[in-house]
């Protein structure tokens, strides 16, 4: 995201055999705004609307036991999901600094600050990052009374922490904490360029306050891409650090959408996570933001997410390659391209969308992933042949009309324990339900943890 319809006319055909895929769309079925189309297969269960104190945009979701947090520019929210349908807040913490993505672990959550502040407080107010004495990196918090979550640490990192990936160690007594940031300047004191490295957090476990940045490693000896020149929706970012990374602990590898390239990585040493390959894409790809393995861990889709978050790129002008996913087979460990996709539904041209984040729905022997897209929604994909991605579900609204153009629809959609659950900017959280043969199985697979940019393997109880 930045740092700060389309949609198919309802069919009367039923989705719901092997093999089908949803209708595409032309310009002229745009919804209404705010009316909702889904595919037959997807039921709404519930919406709960953004906690009135918190008066920005919502960001990403993390889920433990009966619980979901959500993150918001303004702080985050803690959501009672044991009975989906009645979904209910259970505590807001205002804790300005954006972008607020969050984890969980044990009794502790996880904030990301690239908002540069003038301390690390709850009450801190914003300033330019060129002043010497400027906060920003990562905060905690003891979430073990859901009902008064207290802030209990903040660790001040380099370029402050977009995006965050935690990494248990095999004892279980500490997790690492990979701290994403980009776009260094010249001006700004502790974020200057190059900016190849990521910072990595150990956080012991007992005692969370003994947090401490333990290594600062060099991704991109070389300097990573250079970038392509050109005004959107033609030019193509340079590596200046990575936007997110997604760990596999149990397999000890991971990948990093990094601005210019997706890279894997050998974490079996945490604290000397190593790039063991790279891939690039000079023609379609503008900025790398996401990756996501499937279960086995032989794939990974790369998002790209043209325009940052804040243009209409799912229009025939854009096309179906640009905005999209990229789907990699990872053979003799290396990259090897099979397919984009991108939803074929169009939008509004006040409506912003491409692809976002997303988590598989845990299908044995199927790759499967559901994903928001923004405005454009949320959508549901067979990516098992790598090579020929589908779309079998979609959610989505008409352009919403609660806030000014090119700036609302769904941050992050994951499924967990049975149901999906939609983080959207300004209409707060949704929960949906989809009914098909092809993902019925994974109603029977429970988790206790779901922190999506921390896959495990869906054959253990739990994650």
């Amino acid at each position: 995201m930045f740092t700060p319809r389309r949609a198919a006319v309802l069919v009367a055909a039923l989705l719901a055999f092997a093999g089908s895929t949803v209708p595409v769309a032309q310009a002229a079925d745009i919804p209404a705004p705010g009316e909702i189309v889904m595919s037959p297969n997807i039921t709404h269960v519930t919406n709960v609307p953004k906690p009135e104190p918190l008066a920005d945009i919502n960001t990403d979701i993390a889920f433990q036991g009966d619980y979901a947090y959500v993150g918001n520019y303004y702080g985050f929210s803690i959501y009672d999901i044991k009975h989906p349908k009645k979904t209910s807040l259970v505590s807001s913490v205002v804790c300005p600094g954006g972008q607020m993505d969050v984890s969980v672990y044990g009794n502790l959550l996880f904030g990301s600050v690239d908002s540069s502040r003038n301390d690390d407080s709850c009450s801190s107010t914003s300033q330019t990052a060129a002043d010497k004495n400027s906060w920003e990196g990562m905060r905690i918090f003891d979430i073990s009374d859901k009902a008064n979550p207290r802030y209990i640490k903040s660790v001040e990192t380099n370029c402050g922490s977009h995006t965050h990936t935690l990494v248990p160690d095999s004892s279980g007594e500490n997790v690492y904490i990979y701290v994403s940031s980009y776009s260094p300047s010249a001006n700004f004191p502790d974020c200057q360029p190059p900016h190849d490295l990521i910072s990595i957090i150990k956080v012991p476990v007992a005692d969370p306050t003994a947090a401490s940045v333990v290594a600062t490693p060099n991704l991109f000896p070389d300097g990573g891409f250079p970038g392509v020149p050109g005004s959107y929706p033609n030019g193509k970012s340079a590596t200046t650090g990575c936007h997110d990374i997604t760990s596999y602990p149990e397999k000890g590898i991971a990948a990093g959408a990094c601005m210019g390239e997706g890279i894997l990585l050998d974490i079996r040493d945490p604290e000397q996570p190593k790039v063991t390959a790279t891939v690039r894409d000079e023609v379609n790809f503008a900025f790398w933001h996401s990756a996501t393995f499937n279960n086995d861990g032989t794939k990974v889709i790369f998002t790209d997410e043209l325009g940052g978050g804040t243009r209409a790129t799912c229009n025939e002008a854009i096309g179906p390659d640009k905005g999209a996913n990229a789907y990699y087979d990872i053979v003799d460990g290396q990259m090897v391209f099979k397919s984009y996709f991108k939803i074929d539904r169009h939008q509004d041209d006040t409506e912003n969308c491409v692809a976002h984040n997303g988590s598989l729905i845990p299908v044995k022997g199927k790759d499967i992933m559901v994903q928001a897209w923004y405005q454009g929604g949320i959508s549901i994909v067979d990516f098992t042949d790598s090579a020929n991605p589908r779309e079998i579900a979609y959610f989505e609204r008409g352009p919403d009309n609660t806030a000014p153009a090119l700036s609302g629809g769904f941050w992050s959609a994951y499924y967990y324990n049975g149901y999906i659950y939609g983080s959207d900017f300004n209409l707060g959280l949704d929960v949906l339900k989809i009914n098909d043969p092809r993902t019925n199985q994974a109603n029977s697979v429970k988790m206790d943890i779901l922190n999506t940019q921390t896959q495990g393997s869906y054959r253990e109880p739990g994650r």
